[in-house]
């Protein structure tokens, strides 16, 4: 519990539903969707829905998004994979060719097929109660009435809009100038879009005239995507991947997403007394640095799309993780892995809401970096993701850009379990940063014993391609004894990632918690 003289946040208690986001009004939607009859995959695609016009700049229908889920009364977690693929003319030669190393990221060959439409449709019609129509009404009234602009994303977009470009310009900025916060972010063409959508379904997006609007705004900028790429596309369930730590399994959303490599750096935190330590003291925090480089060089190794590779089994291995245990150094930081070629970046918003059914979802949504290509399409103002950045382009790679394949994802939505009952949905958004948030979150819990929103509170820091980012609720003492074992120690502009959590506790409460470097909240009732 936290000391109640300091500024923080309680954890949010009822028992009827919880919804918890990284926007107040994303989770005031998802929690009246509940009320009036709707479950937890419906509230979820509401409230996922609406982050796009509150953060525009994070996510959109124009992105993809993974979810973990479970039908009510169930304890069996099920994936859906919503993510979109390179257009199948996509050759990663063509562009070595020209010179390039990596893709672009606002370039129009870093933008995939947009899949989040498609896994939404799909979820409300497999395991929604309500209906598109019901699900989509909120977020088609923002859209036309406009969002006042929050302070995270007021400051967010000071930063991020230097990226839009023609059209993204137009639908995004405010006459060529970034919104500010407090300011009103409207989306007309969005709000019909989602209005053909509520319609008629997925074939409104995918075929017809918004396609025509994304797929000839990608041709007018020499992108290769066609009509057939938009109208062939088709997300997939699939079977989520599952590690233990101390009692606890959490469950992960398998590739083309990186969930194995939060599994794989806990598996390396095991082999240490991580309890033993200072929570927010040097030598976990380099234990945790060393045990990051390790997991996630593995990851630039083996993470891509599975059909063209299959290295779970040794992503997942207690052997795998106890040879790379064995090269840490507890005196002495490591050099860095060499700096992959995949863009990696930090936005993404993440949902998660159980209903009175105790039936939990996990959804994480994005359109990739700030404002995602910055390209979108002329008459609806579609903003395209740039989730291709996450392609390489090394000749053999398994992650290697190539027509009608999905890239690495950074983003995961995650779940606890215990004895085989489900206990927690639960994100860390932040791009790269999320394997080791996932298991910071976890070893919070497990090793230290701390609830849930004291585990999303507590200070982080990520060893990120050769720096020690450290948040500054680390002491001064702290950053300078790990500058002293070898690390390159910063403090970084922006805080390290948000996280959202709920608790489904065994006396039937829910107890939501809310990252608070985010401007969203948990509600319940």
């Amino acid at each position: 519990m936290r000391d109640f003289h300091f500024p923080g946040r309680s954890p949010v208690l009822a028992t009827n539903g919880m919804c918890a986001t990284s926007h107040p009004l994303a989770s005031k939607v998802a929690i009246d969707l509940l009320s009036r009859g709707g479950n937890a995959m419906d509230a979820a695609i509401a409230g996922a829905v609406l982050l796009g016009i509150c953060e525009p700049q994070m996510t959109g229908i124009g992105g993809d998004c993974f979810v973990l889920f479970n039908k009510p009364g169930s304890t069996e977690v099920q994936a859906f994979n919503g993510s979109g693929c390179a257009p199948k003319a996509a050759n990663a030669a063509v562009l070595r060719a020209k010179g390039l190393v990596t893709i672009p990221p606002s370039s129009v060959d870093a933008v995939t097929i947009p899949g989040a439409i498609d896994a939404f449709c799909a979820l409300s019609e497999d395991h929604g109660k309500i209906g598109l129509d019901a699900i989509l009404a909120p977020s088609i009234h923002y859209a036309e009435a406009g969002v006042p602009l929050a302070a995270r994303v007021g400051a967010d977009l000071q930063d991020d809009s230097n990226v839009l470009q023609g059209h993204g310009i137009a639908h995004y900025s405010k006459a060529g100038q970034p919104f500010q916060a407090g300011q009103l972010f409207r989306a007309p063409g969005q709000a019909e879009v989602l209005r053909r959508i509520a319609k008629d379904g997925r074939k409104a997006f995918y075929d017809g005239e918004i396609a025509e609007d994304m797929c000839n705004a990608l041709q007018a900028l020499g992108g290769i995507h066609t009509l057939t790429d938009f109208s062939t596309h088709s997300g997939h369930y699939t079977q989520p991947v599952t590690g233990s730590y101390k009692g606890t399994d959490l469950v992960e959303h398998p590739p083309n997403g990186q969930g194995a490599t939060a599994i794989l750096l806990l598996n390396i935190l095991a082999q240490f007394d991580i309890a033993a330590m200072d929570p927010f003291g040097v030598e976990r925090a380099h234990i945790e640095a060393e045990a990051t480089k390790l997991a996630y060089d593995a990851r630039n190794r083996f993470i891509a799309d599975p059909d063209h590779v299959d290295c779970l089994d040794h992503m997942l291995s207690m052997d795998t993780a106890k040879a790379l245990a064995a090269l840490i150094d507890p005196k002495r930081a490591m050099p860095a892995a060499a700096p992959i070629t995949e863009a990696i970046h930090r936005d993404t918003v993440y949902i998660t809401v159980v209903d009175r059914d105790c039936m939990a979802v996990s959804l994480i949504y994005s359109i990739f970096h700030g404002f995602g290509s910055g390209i979108a399409s002329e008459k609806f103002g579609i903003l395209m993701q740039n989730r291709g950045a996450g392609f390489t382009l090394q000749e053999c790679h398994p992650n290697e850009l190539g027509g009608g394949k999905r890239p690495m994802h950074t983003i995961i939505p995650g779940m606890l379990r215990e004895n085989g009952q489900i206990r927690m949905p639960f994100g860390v958004m932040g791009g790269a940063y999320q394997p080791c948030g996932h298991a910071r979150f976890l070893s919070n819990l497990q090793d230290f014993e701390m609830d849930p929103q004291s585990a999303i509170d507590a200070p982080r820091c990520f060893s990120d391609n050769g720096k020690l980012k450290i948040e500054r609720g680390y002491s001064a003492e702290t950053r300078q004894s790990l500058s002293d074992l070898g690390h390159d120690v910063v403090i970084p502009d922006e805080p390290l990632g948000g996280a959202q959590a709920i608790q489904i506790r065994p006396d039937g409460v829910l107890e939501g918690s809310s990252d608070p470097r985010k401007d969203g909240c948990a509600l319940g009732y």
